[in-house]
């Protein structure tokens, strides 16, 4: 299974994301331009120049037509999807971690880091409202308390009712969009979420952790249903549309990295059943930690995003797509 490789950033990669049909795929990193790829041949397609710092997060609507972004030079941006225009910016206090379109593209959603004495936020946008988008004043403000941890990831969820939060010390929330409240919590992990996706149906979500393992929960819930465990902090984990299967990504901390053979850091993107919670397979290549990984809409390929700049494209062989456990 050789990769396609796309090398159009400098610095470590933060977030990729495929749009709905999968042809297209986006990606952002430490350095300041966000660009976006064909999926079939690594293709570049173009970059969204105008952030000034580290991009965290990125996203595309349903219909790509729109493109967000969120970065640590305190701002988050809309962009024209077809040209590459910016379209509208918000300013916010403190550097944006997470960022998403809800599922029918009308809202969007930031989260803001706790820093400098202001507290962590979950800023709801209608994107519709000009004038909201212009003052920079949100549908909905939801402030967590000093005394909590910062939102490390966060996404839209049951549709556009829910928001789904990950935080500092393993714990997971929702949030109801139109009143702000926490309706239900949990705290299965041990250390830092790093990352949440959905299944296709919404149904359940997978987190990853710091604490070496990823869990898959129960959306409505919120009960823990399986566990993967490897030796290392696990940076991403990705659901396949296709099959009962779960890719997680991650290695030794970047810090260490460079003390370090690239076979002792365990930086392969690892496949685990779903339902076994058993890994039946690897696949070497970056040369340093995962930060990044997502199936395709298809479940005919992934791709994963490292800290050294690669975007790796990898289209299953057809051993793959025929390969059944044995019950």
């Amino acid at each position: 299974m050789k990769p396609i490789m796309l090398h159009g950033h400098e610095r470590s990669i933060t977030q990729i994301k495929y749009n709905r049909e999968g042809d297209l795929i986006y990606s952002c990193a430490k350095d300041s331009q966000p660009n976006v790829w064909y999926s079939l041949n690594g293709e570049r397609l173009g970059t969204f120049n105008g952030h000034n710092g580290a991009v965290w997060c990125i996203d595309v609507d349903w219909n790509t037509t729109k493109v967000l972004t969120g970065s640590a030079d305190n701002s988050c941006k809309l962009w024209d999807a077809k040209t590459g225009v910016n379209i509208s910016t918000l300013e916010t206090r403190t550097a944006v971690r997470s960022c998403g379109f809800s599922y029918s593209g009308n809202y969007i959603m930031l989260t803001t880091d706790k820093t400098m004495g202001f507290p962590c936020e979950v800023l709801v946008y209608d994107i519709r409202d000009d004038t909201q988008m212009l003052n920079g004043e949100p549908l909905q403000r939801i402030t967590l308390p000093t005394t909590e941890a910062k939102i490390t990831s966060a996404v839209w969820a049951d549709l556009d009712d829910l928001i789904l939060t990950g935080h500092e010390n393993g714990e997971c929330k929702q949030f109801e969009v139109k009143t702000g409240d926490m309706i239900n919590s949990c705290r299965e992990h041990g250390k830092q979420i790093n990352d949440i996706q959905l299944s296709k149906d919404g149904n359940w979500f997978i987190t990853a952790s710091k604490d070496f393992t990823s869990k898959l929960f129960d959306m409505q819930t919120m009960d823990p249903l399986k566990t993967f465990k490897t030796e290392r902090p696990v940076n991403s984990a990705s659901l396949s549309p296709l099959f009962d299967h779960v890719v997680l990504g991650g290695g030794q901390e970047a810090m260490s990295v460079t003390t370090t053979s690239t076979k002792i850091g365990k930086f392969d993107a690892r496949f685990f059943h779903l339902v076994f919670e058993e890994e039946f397979g690897s696949v070497k290549g970056h040369f340093g930690p995962i930060n990044s990984l997502s199936f395709h809409p298809d479940g005919k390929s992934y791709s994963s995003g490292g800290e050294d700049g690669y975007v790796r494209v990898h289209y299953f062989d057809q051993t793959y797509l025929d390969f059944k456990f044995e019950y």
